[in-house]
């Protein structure tokens, strides 16, 4: 059986001793220890045993991990003596046996590695493996272990009571403070002017008695389960490995810091430089919107928005050359969430995107600005606020309107105030009225309606047009000049009250009859039934009541 196991191994190994040799090769012969073998340590908890070397046929790793669990085997059998483990000599190898169990071979490329005779290399392997058998078996002595569980119980309880007492310590000291210095403490000022707030002051007190607390609580912590896991042969490794664990990622992190530190110089510079640019521009462009600064053609609505896209470029350029000195930038972890979030961003902001465009759009073709009384589609209403993506209006029936900008690019707009700015808003409304009342009658009404309504300029003079000459009526429209576009709904109501008034006055109906014959009676209300209550006459100017 052990011919069957070796043979393969030996075979592995004379090829590497052919490949290696002079006269196979035209490389120069290397030392033994100059050869590309990979080692591995054996470990019995906290032992370190022996070292021993590998092939790729047969990995360092996986030997020394089967050496390892061949004594245990044996150091669980204390029915086995240690002084019962012995070499046994062959031609192919020297094997260290513990009566019939095999605990491993040592071959001539292991004496090569340490460079010693083989046999003399087996016999301080014994030594190694029967004291690291005497270790194992000691550490799990039942009075040992037993007497481990009660210090590990002794420790655990003094850790509770170290911190209640640290608890109450804490509080103590906190109260104390408070009540003594609290007060005390005044904002630190020159002059008139505040350079730390006492509130401030108090709160960096009490933060740094926090952390000191939280030091000594992670000090204890650890001592604490350093001295627990020690206790165990199964923990101890952890133990001794423990402080590794804790310190080695803050030195890495220290190391990474002073390495990166050019690159975050070079990053500070940057920022700085592209920060104080970005005033000056911003410092340039509130100049153009104040109109303290003029350029022929460039409105100063424009000089926000404009200042807002040349900010999104200078940022953009600057991620572009700050991205290289970004830690970790270049790993595929980095690289992987940046192409996920970009996947995201990309599908979900299409309608985004073109609502942005969309507003841009529109400040640059001065569709309409704030304060302006406009028609989108169905909503009618004056401009509150435009932002990036929508747009806000707030309607006749004081109703906060929110309009996607998009939705405004694509769709007809009427300004009413653009026009009305420089030239009036013309006011339109249609009547009907039957032939048989003269035309010159009803304009001149038309136009008395016009002149006695508010809001309604008296130059241009309003004007009336006949639009048609139906079967049964003839249709009129007046056409009156206004400079308040935002007051339309009301100008309009009452211009209707006046034309109501001054054809009832005239007696002329305002009617679009079918005709079947005349009405018995004419379909006007006469002066006197004009305020048939609930309406309430209107006060004589000339009286107190």
């Amino acid at each position: 059986m052990r011919e069957k196991v070796l043979l393969p191994l030996c075979l592995v190994l004379s090829f590497i001793g052919t490949y290696a040799s002079p006269a196979q090769s035209n490389a120069p012969a290397q030392a033994p220890q100059e050869q590309e073998f990979d080692t591995a340590r054996i470990m019995i908890d906290d032992y370190f045993v022996l070292r021993v070397r590998g092939i790729k046929a047969y990995p360092a790793k996986r030997r020394a991990r089967e050496i390892a669990a061949n004594i245990k085997k044996i150091a669980t059998n204390r029915q086995i003596k240690t002084e019962s483990i012995v070499v046994v000599e062959s031609e192919l190898a020297s094997y260290i046996m513990a009566g019939e169990e095999r605990i491993l071979a040592v071959l001539d490329v292991d004496a090569s590695m340490e460079q010693v005779d083989r046999k003399v290399l087996a016999q301080a392997y014994v030594s190694k493996v029967r004291e690291a058998i005497e270790k194992y078996r000691h550490a799990r002595d039942p009075d040992r272990l037993l007497k481990a569980a009660l210090y590990a119980v002794l420790l655990t309880v003094a850790l509770i009571g170290v911190l209640f007492l640290l608890k109450i310590l804490y509080r103590k000291l906190s109260s104390f403070l408070e009540s003594k210095y609290k007060k005390k403490i005044q904002t630190l000022q020159i002059q008139s002017l505040e350079i730390v707030k006492a509130e401030r002051i108090w709160t960096i007190l009490t933060s740094a008695l926090r952390a000191i607390r939280l030091t000594l609580i992670i000090v204890l912590l650890y001592a604490y389960f350093n001295s627990v896991l020690s206790l165990f042969p199964w923990t101890r490794l952890l133990a001794y490995n423990l402080a590794t664990y804790v310190f080695s990622p803050l030195r890495e992190i220290g190391e990474g810091f002073l390495n990166y530190i050019p690159n975050f110089i070079f990053i500070t510079i940057f920022i700085f430089i592209a920060h104080y640019l970005l005033k000056l521009i911003r410092l340039f462009f509130a100049g153009i919107e104040k109109k303290t600064i003029s350029f022929h053609g460039f409105d100063s609505e424009w000089a926000r928005p404009t200042y807002k896209i040349i900010r999104v470029f200078i940022i953009i350029f600057s991620i572009v050359i700050l991205y290289p000195y970004i830690p970790g930038a270049n790993s595929p972890a980095f690289k992987g969430i940046s192409i996920f979030v970009g996947v995201i961003v990309s599908l979900g902001s299409s309608t985004a995107i073109s609502n942005i465009v969309a507003g841009y759009t529109m400040v640059y073709r001065r569709t309409f600005k704030i304060g302006d009384r406009v028609k989108v589609g169905e909503f009618t209403g004056d401009v509150t606020e435009m932002r990036l993506l929508v747009t806000h209006l707030r309607s006749l029936k004081n109703e906060e309107i929110i309009v996607p900008n998009s939705l405004i690019l694509g769709s007809s707009v009427i300004n009413y105030s653009s026009i009305s700015r420089e030239q009036s808003l013309i006011l339109h409304t249609n009547v009907t009225i039957g032939y048989d009342a003269p035309w010159r009658q009803v304009e001149a009404m038309l136009l008395t309606a016009a002149g006695n309504t508010t809001n309604v300029l008296k130059e241009p003079k309003p004007f009336v047009l006949q639009k048609s000459l139906d079967d049964f009526y003839v249709n009129y429209e007046l056409n009156a000049y206004t400079n308040a576009p935002q007051v339309m709904p009301q100008t309009y109501s009452e211009l209707h009250k006046n034309i109501l008034d001054a054809f009832n006055e005239a007696g002329v109906q305002i009617m679009s009859p079918h005709y079947e014959g005349d009405p018995a009676n004419e379909k006007v209300v006469p002066k006197e039934k004009w305020f048939t209550p609930p309406a309430k006459r209107p006060k004589d100017p000339g009286t107190s009541k």
